[in-house]
Formats: C-alpha cells, structure tokens, sequence
C-alpha cells in the first residue's frame, strides 16, 4: 500500500519511524490517515525486520491533534458508531502488534491523538507537549479507546478528571500522573526513543513479546487469569533457546546473543 498521509522509514537497527504527514491539518486523523495506520501496523506486526516502532507527527505543533472535525461534523449516529470500531480496532491493532511501540509525542496529543499514544506501549514527550481528551467540548466522548485506556495508566480520579473537564494538561504534569513515561528538549525527543529502544531490544525478542502479552492479559481480564496466562507464558519462554542462551551467558559473565527462539 503506498501512502499520502503518512511516512514508513525502517532504519537498518530494525526500527519502524511512523510520521503521520499532515501539518497544515496539525496531522489529524482523518478516515484515510487511519487506514493507512491500520496497514503500517499490520507490517510492524507481520515483518520479522521489524522490531520496534516510533509513532510521531509532522511539523512543529501536533504528534495528533484529534480527530478530523470537518468528517466527524458531517456523521450520522450510525456512521459516527462505525468510525470509532474502525478506529478502536487499528488501535488495538497497534496495542497487540507484539513489537514494542514509542509514542514520541511532539506537541499536541489530544482527543484521538491521546488515544493513539495511549496505545503504544510507552510514551516520551517533548517538553511543549500537551495532552488531553477535550472530546465533552464538542459534546461528544472519546470514541478510540480514551474512556477505556486512560483509568488504566492514571487511576480512575484523575481519568474521570481529564475526561470531564476536557482540558489538556503539559508534559510535566503527564509525567507527574503515569500519562507519560518521560520528558525531554523536542530536539532531542526521537534521539531519546531510539536510544530507549536499543536498551529494550538488546533483550531476548520472545520474552519482551510475552511480557507484553501477559500485562494485557491481566489488565483485560482481571489478576487470575493474568496470573494463569503468566504462569504459561513463563512456561513457553523457559522453553526457548534464549533462555539458554540467556541462563548460559549469564553464568559465564557474558552478553547474550539472542536469536529470537
């Protein structure tokens, strides 16, 4: 699939730089930015090249700045119901894609942009960046996951804080609540993820994926059944030959060398 609305750069460590290409539009996601997410994700899923994933925004405002009004203005009930599955479901794509994933959040993260960080598995943000969910503003609620992941990494209070007051909030203060996981200088921001990842995948590639796995196992469906489901995948990685590798390299005062299996 070729792209209009979006960048796909692999570097030669094996990581995916996302850049959602709008601008002038503060690279809101429109119907068509969504599908073009929905088949890079499907790639950083599929393509064993690929390790890990970067998601970031064009330009000097915006990582996303929401949802593209002018469509939403125009939806019926029925459309409008069938924008956020879509949408829900690419997310969840990207959620479960078992690479891990950086939010690089440069400026504006709001409405479906916030829900879209939200689902990488980590987020860095620049200093100027604001986050939020201002969806009540416009007399509406957040429709890609924003009611469901937000109580997750805040708590309950300061959720229902943010999705109730619709105000943004600055990087710091992001940090300070869970919402991100670091804050640094802008020019520094995509620096910083790359570094952060080749610290991660320096780890053997099926236990990340399993640890992964096995968080969203229990967040979804309660602690037993997280428990039960870590109990298997423990199962399986102790069956690899990274473990090997891993236990031996250990014993021996080395770094391991970790092939994947």
């Amino acid at each position: 699939m070729s792209y209009s609305h979006i960048r796909f750069e692999v570097d030669g460590g094996g990581i995916a730089l996302i850049t959602i290409d709008r601008p002038a539009k503060l690279n809101a996601l429109s119907g068509e930015v969504i599908g073009e997410l929905d088949d890079a994700f499907a790639r950083v899923a599929a393509e064993e090249s690929i390790r890990a994933a970067i998601l970031t925004g064009a330009g000097e405002k915006a990582f996303v700045a929401g949802a593209d009004i002018a469509e939403l203005a125009a939806m019926t009930a029925y459309e409008a119901r069938r924008m956020a599955l879509r949408g829900q479901a690419v997310l969840r794509r990207l959620e479960t894609c078992g690479k891990v994933t950086v939010a690089a959040v440069n400026g504006f993260a709001l409405g479906g942009g916030m829900e879209l960080a939200m689902a990488c598995t980590v987020r860095f943000a620049s200093e100027d960046a604001r986050l939020g969910q201002p969806e009540v503003k416009l007399g509406i609620i957040p429709g890609y996951g924003g009611t469901q992941r937000l109580p997750r990494l805040v708590g309950r209070g300061r959720a229902m804080e943010m999705l109730l007051m619709g105000e943004a909030i600055g990087a710091m203060e992001a940090q300070r609540i869970g919402l991100v996981n670091a804050v640094v200088p802008r020019t520094e921001l995509i620096g910083f993820c790359r570094a952060w990842l080749e610290k991660v995948l320096a780890n053997a590639p099926l236990a990340l994926a399993l640890a992964m796995e096995a968080v969203d196992a229990g967040m979804n469906g309660g602690i037993e059944e997280g428990l039960r489901f870590e109990a298997s995948a423990f199962g399986v990685s102790a069956a690899t030959e990274d473990r090997v590798e891993g236990t031996r390299a250990f014993l021996e005062k080395r770094k391991p060398a970790f092939r994947g299996r």
